[in-house]
Order: C-alpha cells, then structure tokens, then sequence
C-alpha cells in the first residue's frame, strides 16, 4: 500500500541532516528541520521550508528524546521522519512512537531494527541464513562461564555490547587475568551508551578488514546489493577512510559476500537501506559477519558515487510503498571512490575534539570530489555533539587516480579558527600501505600513528638544530 509523503521532518543534525534536506528537495517534499536550541541558525535550518525547536542543547534532552521528538514532527504537521544515522535511528521504539502518531517512518520495521539492532539475535539470524559468522558465544552470564568460553574459542577474544555499536562497550582480551576487568568496563560502558550492559564474546582476528555490504529493500520482498565498501582504516574501531571497491577484494569474493548480505536481508524481511558489516580474515582470506545497521550510513557517499544511486531518496521512495527503482541486474559500479571524514579534533593530542568557530570555510571544487558539510564560515562547532563537520568524497576512473583527486581536494580546504584532521587524511594519502591497499583495522594505530609520531620528533628535532 503506497503512503504519499508531503511534508518530512528531518529528526537529526549537522550533514546528514542537510543531505536529507537534499533529497526531499529533489523528490518535490516539503521538509522541516527538527533542532536543538544549539542547531537553530544551523545550515539546515536554513534550507529547510522551515524548522521546529525539539529542545535544549544537550541531545539527551532533544535529539534522543523521543517523546519530544514526535512532539515536534506533529507541530510540524509531518507525515513522514527520517532518523539519519546515529542518536534515535536504530531505536525499535521510536520507529514505533512514529507509527502510533500516524507518522511514516523512513527506516525498516520496528522488528527489522529489533532482530538486527541486538548482535546476539542478529548473529543466529545470520546463522540461519546460512552466512558464515565469527567463532563465539551468546550473552555472558558472569566471569567464570566467560573463562571456560574463551579458553574454547581461544585468546585473544573480543568483548561486545549486544546493544549499540560505533565501538562502544568493545574491549580486547589477550589472556584470561585479563578477562574479569575488561568484561566489566566493556558493560558499564555498554550500560551508559546503550542502557544496556548485555555484552558476548567471539574470536578476535587481529589481522582483517572491514568490509560492508550495501543492501535495499522495498515492501515487495525485493532485497539488493550495492557493492561493497572497505572501511579497514579505522582508530578506535571509529571508521575514518572509507572506499568502493575494496582494493583486498576479488570478483568471487565480493559476489560471494553481497549474496550473504541479500540472503540476510530477505531472512529479515528488510525495507529500507541496511548495511551488513564483515570481517575478512587475511590469514586464509575467509570472511565472517559482524553486524548489520539498520539505517543510512555515514559512508554512504562512497557507494551513491560508484552506482549513481541516490540512497536517501529510494529510503523515502521505499518508505511511501513505492517498488525500489532499480533492479540488481540494473546496479552497475564504475570507477574507484574514496571518502575522508573530516573532524574538529587534534591528531597531535589523541583526537582530542576541537569545537569553536570557523573564521574561515572554504572547501574544494573540482570534477568528481563532493563535499557533504553543514559547516560555513561563522558557524560554531558545538562541544555537545559529535565531532564529524565535513565528508570528503572523491571518484575517479582508477584507485590511483582517486588517491590523486582525494589529496588534490584535501590541499583545496581552507579551515582557519578551529583544528582539524585535513592534514591527518593527507598524510595517509602519501603512505605506501594506504596507496598498496595493504590497510587492516589495526593498521592506523598499530603502524601508522607510531610512525608518524616518530617522524614528527626526528622533525621537531631538525628544527631545533
């Protein structure tokens, strides 16, 4: 049954915000900015139709206050929301809270967003539909069971939040006198991210890549792939680099790999844009399931640049009844994209977040680079939320030429009054690992950021001679 969307409102801020702003622009919707009291002069405020105050500053008290929220959309006369990604966008009770007040909600079910958003109910579904999964366990009970478990699956292992992700109640264990204090700092952190402290073990591989697939669906038991995205550049288990194709991938593996995804997808019953993560094992090459999201991804450029595909508008066309507009054998992929997330935060003091105001913003145009931001010159980064301000995206016919294209655009930015990670993602551009497709998701802290400590003190050192 087919639901026409007239007026969305947009329950998220900064660039995601703006980018769906965007699409509602291209598909002819009216759309309403939903904003904290910090977000009132925010850019997509202002190219919104209109804008409607959610609450104070603070997210808890606005962006993550469901209530307040649908409140906001209903004065707003919406019909239709679209979470974003991140605060309430994998939250089965506010996909709920939006079908009880009449209100489209542009993401998968409530059941979809339950089954997935928990990794414990997500890995046996994945099990059962056949897609390999990460040697491990379900939710642990206490200490003495998680000894037995780990001695089983074999040190080191991983201890993860049933609930959440983003790395969060995430902790590393390489020998059991480790295990009793890292299983309690992993649920107390799960607890105060998540409001949940359930937390499971499996097997760490410790040499691997990222690598997702991206699927769609429509109401019709339509479910499709999008290509892959190698997001093994990471601190953190934090995503800094992503890109399309994965350069550690071939044509047998990919295809192998999107057809677990779509084979999940359907095991779901999945509408929507849903992202199903894998580690790739690069001892025997071997791929396993980590988790899907339930939502659009920060990355989503990357896959829009190769395919053409406008993620955001098929999430509203799909969330109206609509047949997605696309077949599988229809998604071509051309050329290689890359993109860089650029943040207000200090590499030199651990990432240290860097709010402030901009005195300056002036960002790259060329061919084939896209910048999605909500920044301009003026506008304060706020200390209340996340640190992310701008997405770099390039592409190109090649790797090597997108490499090229990506540091061209990284020297085009002009940023003054705040401290960004610009000159970081620079950087990784000239190193050989990152140029020989050679990066695991240890490879910026364990290799990179040591070394490029070192050179800055052999520097530091020169300069004083």
């Amino acid at each position: 049954m087919t639901q026409t969307i007239s007026r969305l409102f947009v329950a998220n801020r900064g660039e995601i915000a703006v980018r769906v702003v965007q699409a509602c622009r291209s598909l002819g919707i009216e759309v309403v900015a939903g904003v904290s009291e910090a977000d009132i002069d925010s850019l997509a405020a202002r190219q919104a139709d209109d804008f409607e105050i959610i609450g104070p500053s603070p997210a808890g008290d606005s962006y993550l206050a469901i209530d307040r929220v649908i409140a906001a959309a209903r004065r707003a006369r919406c019909d239709a929301l679209h979470p974003g990604y991140g605060f309430l966008s994998e939250r089965a009770d506010f996909a709920r809270a939006c079908v009880k007040a009449g209100i489209t909600f542009v993401g998968p079910s409530a059941e979809a967003i339950e089954s997935m958003g928990d990794k414990i109910t997500a890995v046996n579904l994945a099990a059962a539909a056949g897609v390999p999964c990460v040697p491990g366990c379900g939710a642990l009970k206490d200490t003495e069971e998680a000894l037995g478990l780990a001695e089983g699956i074999g040190y080191p292992v991983l201890i993860k939040a049933s609930a959440g992700g983003g790395g969060r109640g995430m902790r590393v264990v390489r020998e059991a006198a480790e295990l009793p204090a890292q299983m309690a700092a992993a649920s107390s952190e799960a607890l105060n991210a998540f409001g949940d402290g359930t937390i499971y073990m499996e097997k760490f591989i410790d040499q691997a890549r990222h690598i997702e697939i991206q699927i769609m669906g429509d109401q019709f038991g339509r479910v499709v792939h999008l290509g892959e995205r190698d997001c093994s550049a990471q601190r953190r288990h934090q995503k800094l680099i992503e890109e399309s194709p994965s350069p550690a991938m071939n044509d047998a593996q990919r295809q192998d790999m999107a057809e677990c995804a779509t084979r999940l997808g359907r095991q779901a019953g999945y509408v929507g844009a849903g992202t199903v993560e894998f580690v790739v094992d690069m001892h025997d090459s071997r791929f396993y399931f980590l988790e899907m999201n339930t939502r659009i991804q920060v990355e989503h450029p990357v896959t829009e640049m190769v395919t053409g595909i406008d993620l955001v508008a098929e999430q509203i066309r799909v969330a109206q009844g609509l047949p997605l507009s696309f077949s599988q054998e229809q998604v071509r992929l051309s050329g290689h994209a890359i993109e860089c997330r650029i943040n207000a935060e200090d590499p030199n003091k651990n990432f240290l977040p860097k709010p402030g105001l901009i005195s300056q913003w002036s960002q790259p145009t060329a061919n084939g680079v896209r910048v999605d931001s909500h920044c301009f010159t003026g506008y304060t980064v706020s200390p209340f939320y996340d640190s992310l301000i701008a997405k770099v995206i390039v592409h190109a016919d090649t790797r090597d030429q997108a490499i090229e294209s990506m540091r061209q655009a990284l020297d085009g930015f002009r940023i003054d009054g705040i401290i960004t990670t610009v000159g970081f993602h620079r950087e990784v551009m000239d190193e050989p690992d990152f140029i020989n497709g050679q990066v695991t998701t240890r490879w910026v802290e364990q290799t990179f950021l040591p070394t490029r400590k070192t050179r800055q003190k052999e520097l530091k050192a020169v300069q004083l001679a």
